[in-house]
C-alpha cells in the first residue's frame, strides 16, 4: 500500500472504532479504488452495506472479498458468513471448496466453517470439518454437542448419543443435549434420563434457553412412559419460558399478511413471461410439523428427483430483489411492484440448481415458504408447489410440543399459535383463489394412511411417472437436518395422527381459538 492508501485505511479503522460507519465507508471506498482486491476492506464494506440495508451492495462486496481469500485464509469464516447472509450460496460453497481451506488448523475457524456447511445443507461436509477439529484437539461440551447434532443428521444415531451423554456428563445444565437424548429413542420406565434432568433443573439458570430445553426433554420422556400429567406440566412450563423470551404481537402478523394478500392480486401474480432452463424445483410448503419432511423423503426416492432439504434461497433472493434485508415486512411489500420477477427466478435457480446433482427436479422443502407461495409461482412459472395440510389441532399441538429455538415465537403460546394458523389458512386460501390449480394440497392423514395413492397423485402433479419403491421411507438414507431426523428413518406410520387427543382437556382453549375468525 502507498502512503495515501495507508492514510485512508488507518482513518477508516479509527472511524470504525468510533462507530462512525458513514465516514468509515467513505474512506474504505476511496481505499479500494487504489486496492481493488483488498479482501479485508471489501469484507468491512459488506458489513457496513448490510447495516445500511443495502443488500445488493453487501453481496457485491462479499463476492469481491471471496476472490481474495487464497491469500487470507484467516478471513474464510467471516467472508463465507457474509456470502450466506446475502444469499450468495454458490460463492459460499466455492469459498469453502477453495484449496486453502485444507490448510486451516484453527479450531474455532473449523467449527465456524462446519456451521456454514450446515447452513448450506452440506451435513456430511460439516461433520468432516468437526472431525478435523477433533483431530486437532477440539473438545468440551459445546463441541461435543454440535458434533452430535451433525451425527444425527447423518444417521449415525448411536455415536450421536455418546456425544450427548458426554456433553451432559461434563455440563449437566446443557439442556439442548438432554433434549436431543430424549428425542433419539422412545424412553422406558427402566431406561430414561428423568433423574438426570431433575438434578439439572436444580442447577440450570432459571428462565434460560437451557432451562426450557430441559423442560421439553422431560415432557417427551414423561410422555414416553405414560405419565401424561407430568408431561403436560413440563411442556406448559417449557413453552411459557420460551414465550417470555419474546415480544410477540399476533395482531401485527395478521395485519402484515392482510397487506401481503391485498398487494398480491390475481393480476399481480400473473407468472413472469420467462422459461427457465435446467433442473426445476418442487416446493414443499405448509405449517412446520405438517409432514413436509416425510413427503420430501418419499419424493427423494424417485430417480428424477434430488432431495436437498430446507433452503432459504428464495427468501434470500427476494431480499436481494427488494434490496432489503428483511424477507417479509411492510417495506418488502411496498417494493413488490418494482421487482423484476423473471430476474428473481433466475437468481434463485443460479443459487440452487447445482444441488440437483444432474436430475431434472429437486425439492425445496422449507415449510414457511407458504408465506411466499404466490411470489414463488410468479417468479418460477415451471416450479411445482405442494402444500402439506394437517388437521389444525394435530399440527398446532405438534408445533407446541417442539422446540424451535427462537425462530418462531408464536408456537410457544396457544392463543398466538391459533392466530398464526388462522393466518396460514387464510393466506393459503388466497393463493388458491388467485392462482387456481397452481398449488396442490396434500393431506397428511392421506399421506400416512395411503402413501402409494397419495404419492402417485403428487407425482402426476409434478409430471413424473410412478416408480416402485417410492413410498419406502427407509430406502432414503441421505442426510436429513430437521426435527424429524430420527422419525423419518422409520417406515411411514400413523402414530402422530390425532396425537393431540391425549391432552384434549388441556387443549380445549386451543380448539376454541382455532374456531375464531378474527
Amino acid at each position: 500500500m502507498n502512503e495515501t492508501s495507508d492514510r485512508h485505511w488507518n482513518r477508516a479503522q479509527r472511524y470504525l472504532a468510533e462507530g462512525n460507519l458513514d465516514a468509515a465507508r467513505a474512506k474504505l471506498e476511496s481505499f479500494v479504488q487504489h486496492n481493488p482486491g483488498h479482501a479485508a476492506a471489501h469484507l468491512i464494506l459488506a458489513d457496513i452495506a448490510w447495516e445500511d440495508d443495502r443488500v445488493r451492495a453487501s453481496a457485491a462486496h462479499a463476492i469481491t472479498a471471496a476472490a481474495g481469500i487464497g491469500a487470507h485464509p484467516d478471513l474464510i469464516p467471516a467472508v463465507v458468513a457474509a456470502l450466506i447472509r446475502a444469499g450468495e450460496s454458490v460463492a459460499a460453497r466455492d469459498c469453502l471448496d477453495h484449496p486453502v481451506c485444507a490448510t486451516v488448523r484453527s479450531i474455532p475457524a473449523l467449527m465456524q466453517m462446519a456451521e456454514h456447511r450446515y447452513l448450506l445443507n452440506q451435513t456430511a461436509q460439516a461433520l468432516a470439518l468437526y472431525d478435523r477439529a477433533r483431530a486437532l484437539g477440539a473438545d468440551g461440551p459445546e463441541f461435543r454437542f454440535r458434533r452430535g447434532v451433525q451425527l444425527v443428521f447423518n444417521g449415525r444415531i448411536e455415536e450421536a448419543e455418546g456425544e450427548f451423554l458426554e456433553t451432559v456428563r461434563r455440563d449437566p445444565t446443557y439442556g439442548r443435549a438432554w433434549q436431543e437424548l430424549a428425542r433419539l429413542r422412545k424412553q422406558t420406565a427402566q431406561h430414561n434420563h428423568l433423574a438426570g434432568t431433575a438434578q439439572a433443573l436444580q442447577r440450570v439458570h432459571p428462565g434460560s434457553y437451557e432451562h426450557a430445553s430441559i423442560e421439553f426433554a422431560r415432557y417427551k420422556e414423561f410422555e414416553d412412559i405414560g405419565q401424561l400429567d407430568e408431561a403436560w406440566a413440563a411442556l406448559a412450563h417449557g413453552n411459557a419460558l420460551m414465550y417470555a423470551r419474546h415480544r410477540h404481537d399476533p395482531e401485527k402478523t395478521r395485519l402484515l399478511f392482510e397487506k401481503l394478500t391485498h398487494a398480491c392480486s390475481a393480476g399481480f401474480l400473473r407468472p413472469a413471461e420467462v422459461a427457465h432452463s435446467g433442473p426445476q424445483p418442487i416446493f414443499i410448503i405448509g405449517m412446520p410439523r405438517s409432514g413436509t419432511t416425510v413427503l420430501d423423503r418419499l419424493l427423494g426416492n424417485h430417480s428424477q428427483v434430488e432431495s436437498v432439504g430446507e433452503l432459504d434461497d428464495f427468501a434470500f433472493q427476494l431480499r436481494w430483489a427488494a434490496d432489503h434485508r428483511v424477507t417479509l415486512d411492510a417495506t418488502t411489500i411496498e417494493r413488490l411492484p418494482q421487482i423484476d420477477f423473471g430476474q428473481l427466478g433466475r437468481r434463485y435457480l443460479e443459487q440452487t440448481q447445482w444441488r440437483a446433482a444432474g436430475k431434472p427436479f429437486f425439492t425445496d422443502k422449507l415449510p414457511r415458504n407458504w408465506m411466499l407461495a404466490g411470489l414463488i409461482a410468479k417468479a418460477l412459472p415451471q416450479a411445482r408447489i405442494i402444500n402439506l395440510v394437517r388437521d389444525p389441532m394435530d399440527v398446532c399441538f405438534s408445533n407446541f410440543r417442539a422446540l424451535f429455538a427462537d425462530a418462531f415465537a408464536h408456537i410457544y403460546n396457544l392463543d398466538a399459535l391459533a392466530s398464526h394458523y388462522r393466518v396460514y389458512a387464510r393466506t393459503m386460501a388466497h393463493w388458491h383463489a388467485a392462482m387456481p390449480g397452481r398449488i396442490l394440497d396434500v393431506a397428511y392423514a392421506d399421506l400416512v394412511a395411503n402413501p402409494d395413492e397419495t404419492v402417485r397423485q403428487v407425482l402426476q402433479f409434478c409430471g413424473l411417472a410412478w416408480e416402485p419403491g417410492c413410498t419406502d421411507l427407509t430406502r432414503n438414507r441421505s442426510a436429513v437436518s430437521t426435527l424429524s431426523a430420527v422419525q423419518v428413518r422409520e417406515p411411514v406410520h400413523k402414530r402422530f395422527v390425532d396425537s393431540w387427543r391425549r391432552y384434549q382437556t388441556h387443549l380445549a382453549a386451543l380448539a376454541r381459538a382455532l374456531e375464531r375468525t378474527d
